[in-house]
């Protein structure tokens, strides 16, 4: 037992920076399996991930504090700071900078930030907070520093199906099969494991995305890439930061640092210059890295 328990340990240490290298390498089938499958596969894996993590949260659990209303003010000042900040220096890295921010929480944040500890009921709560707060929003900042018109609906209908779904159909089948979704809930690994073949997804078709863009100087991409790369470093630095405030650092800092940027990505291609979506692409390199060190500090935390 104690082999397997070292053997999974180990696993999980080097899972998403491997998960990273295969979606690279493997870019192309990958880019070409998700166009056979209508990109269902990974709306498919989140859905069926949350579904496992929220068997283990009962709604009279989920209240909003005052760390969520910290978090969403923190989110919005800065994003409007990194905006106004950046905007007379170059506009498509003011772009990338205020997506990377912008971005509401990741549905897998649920996930990540259960395995480092944290109250998976405080990080449900707010991660259906912060996606509505951001799709009510987002449109009046794109509209008003991308090229196109947003609306409310557009956001909504990116993220309503993997943000009440896989909560609804877990409290139904809590209901009505309690001890199977007991049984889920104590197997809330399987999430993991889940969440590795959708990263191997998303990086696939994002390398695609990178190799096959030729309208961006090798200077834009560099500065889109190092701006997500601050910008990351300082959400899960000050997301931590809040979270110890109110006893629960881990979600904090997967709350503010762990973005949906496949909801970035497309908001940046769609509303904003398109160039400027390099920043959350290259933000889902380095949240992972980050998720990667701190499930590393976690587990040698444990066995020691």
């Amino acid at each position: 037992m104690h082999l397997l328990e070292e053997l999974h340990r180990n696993v999980k240490t080097i899972a998403m920076p491997s998960a990273m290298v295969v979606g690279a390498l493997l870019c192309r089938p990958v880019a070409a399996l998700e166009v056979a499958s209508h990109q269902m596969i990974t709306p498919a894996l989140i859905f069926l991930m949350l579904f496992v993590t929220f068997c283990r949260v009962s709604p009279k659990q989920m209240k909003p504090s005052m760390l969520h209303l910290w978090l969403l003010l923190v989110q919005m000042v800065l994003c409007i700071g990194v905006y106004l900040l950046l905007r007379p220096l170059d506009e498509v890295v003011a772009q990338g900078a205020m997506i990377c921010v912008l971005a509401p929480v990741a549905m897998a944040a649920v996930v990540i930030a259960g395995m480092l500890g944290a109250n998976v009921a405080t990080m449900a709560t707010y991660s259906l907070i912060c996606n509505m707060v951001v799709a009510l929003i987002a449109p009046v900042f794109l509209t008003f520093t991308g090229s196109g018109v947003c609306t409310f609906s557009q956001i909504l209908a990116r993220i309503a199906p993997l943000l009440i779904g896989p909560f609804a159909a877990a409290q139904f089948f809590r209901f009505i099969f309690p001890a199977a979704a007991r049984w889920i809930g104590d197997h809330g690994q399987i999430s993991f494991y889940m969440w590795l073949l959708s990263l191997i997804v998303i990086i696939g078709r994002t390398t695609c995305f990178i190799i096959d863009l030729h309208d961006a100087s090798l200077s834009t991409e560099l500065w889109l890439a190092f701006a997500a790369l601050v910008i990351c470093l300082v959400q899960f630095k000050v997301g931590r930061m809040l979270g110890c405030r109110y006893g629960d650092p881990p979600a904090g800092g997967q709350s503010l640092g762990q973005k949906n940027t496949v909801l970035a990505v497309w908001m940046a291609q769609s509303f904003l210059n398109p160039i400027s979506s390099i920043a959350p692409t290259a933000y889902i390199v380095w949240q992972n890295l980050v998720n990667s060190y701190q499930i590393y500090r976690k587990d040698h935390e444990k066995a020691d």
